[in-house]
């Protein structure tokens, strides 16, 4: 009977809804970010290093928005409110890209709207967080298994991707990205919860005033800036590195990107069971390794197979950082769930920025694999970083 209760619990309305909406958001993401690259260069028609100027700048305007977004979010306003304007502006810049094609235009009032869209995500998360908190449910778990539906959106989305743009073109492949994400409104005005705000305790409130005085969030932050630079790198290279260098078929960065995230879901659900056994800190560090050997990998092996077997490694690193990172940004800054999950976003954007000049300054001078080197430098001085950092429960 208790097992029954609990499975009916897990399984309520307001759970499914979080899950769908995950998975939802996360489809539409995953379709317009990996051909992006490819987008810019043969839509657009520019060279590779406006192609990372333009991801640097994308990048800077998203942490601009969500550091102004977050503190309001978590004083004041309905969260869920500001979750669909996100979307709506995502609406509207999945259907500026489908149909123009002026770089400057793209690279202002695109980036806006990316920028505003760019701040739902981790608000769905920090919603999720209270909606668990005052629920009582398991936060670590529940998390996890949120974070699992974009890695399994991220297992379709690539593949979909490069399918949609190669064969149908990039009109279609946006609009498809703008419907997805008039759906996610319609169901999230729908399905999820307006929780009521918590008052914060004197601690909570010194925190708040000046999180960037606590030593251990400014040190997790730079180590998930290179950790994540180092991703980034990857992601923006890698569909141009399999086609002009390898000589590979492009299509094989969809499934590479697919391959990697189907294997993040059990990662990322094994993370989130352990987590309390054996801490989110010894676990971040695991994945560092991980990502070491990945990086390693890539410099050192070229082939189809050998790409797909390094996927496991690329897998365990993000399935690991993308939940457990999170949470550990969460648990060093108690009652802000706004605030701490935008400065694991904002982690993301910067190493984004990092990533968009190394990345197309590298590969047009130095060629693409220079690119994987400094990555498993970098990856190096992450784990140096991050092992400074205490855990928190």
């Amino acid at each position: 009977m208790k097992s029954l209760l609990t499975r009916q619990r897990r399984l309520n309305p307001v759970y499914l809804s979080f899950m769908a909406v995950s998975f939802m958001t996360g489809v539409a993401g995953a379709l317009q970010a990996p051909t992006l690259s490819l987008f810019l260069t043969r839509e657009v028609q520019v060279r590779p290093f406006w192609v990372g100027l333009f991801f640097t700048i994308n990048a800077i305007a998203g942490i601009v928005i969500s550091l102004l977004m977050a503190k309001r979010s978590d004083s004041r306003g309905d969260r869920r409110n500001l979750i669909l304007f996100c979307c709506l502006m995502a609406v509207l810049n999945a259907l500026l890209f489908a149909f123009n094609r002026h770089y400057l235009t793209l690279i202002s009032v695109g980036v806006l709207l990316s920028a505003l869209a760019s701040v739902a995500i981790p608000q769905i998360f920090a919603l999720a967080r209270e909606y668990a908190d005052q629920s009582a449910r398991e936060v670590v778990m529940f998390s996890s298994v949120m974070r699992a539906q974009l890695s399994l959106a991220w297992v379709i989305g690539p593949p979909l991707s490069f399918a949609l743009a190669l064969n149908y073109g990039f009109v279609t492949l946006f609009c498809v990205a703008a419907a997805i994400f008039l759906l996610s409104m319609l169901l999230i005005w729908r399905t999820l919860p307006s929780v009521p705000r918590v008052a914060a305790t004197p601690e909570q409130v010194l925190t708040q005033l000046s999180p960037w005085k606590d030593s251990q969030v400014r040190m997790l932050f730079i180590a998930s800036v290179v950790m994540w630079a180092c991703n980034t790198m990857y992601i923006i290279d890698m569909p141009l590195y399999i086609s002009s260098t390898l000589g590979l078929p492009e299509k094989l960065a969809g499934l590479l990107m697919g391959t990697a995230a189907g294997l993040e879901i059990p990662i990322m659900l094994l993370a989130g069971h352990y987590a309390k056994r054996f801490g989110k800190r010894k676990l971040v560090l695991l994945a560092l390794v991980a990502a070491i050997l990945f990086y390693l990998g890539l410099v050192m092996f070229h082939s189809r197979t050998a790409l797909m077997v390094l996927q496991l490694f690329n897998a365990a690193f993000i399935g690991i950082v993308a939940g457990i990172g999170m949470l550990w940004f969460q648990d060093l800054m108690p009652g802000r769930a706004g605030a701490a999950t935008t400065m694991f976003t904002t982690s993301i954007s910067t190493g984004l920025i990092i990533a968009g000049l190394i990345q197309g300054t590298l590969s047009e001078r130095f060629g693409h694999e220079s690119v994987y080197w400094l990555a498993l430098v970098m990856a190096v001085v992450a784990l140096g970083l991050a092992s400074r950092v205490r855990d928190a429960q």
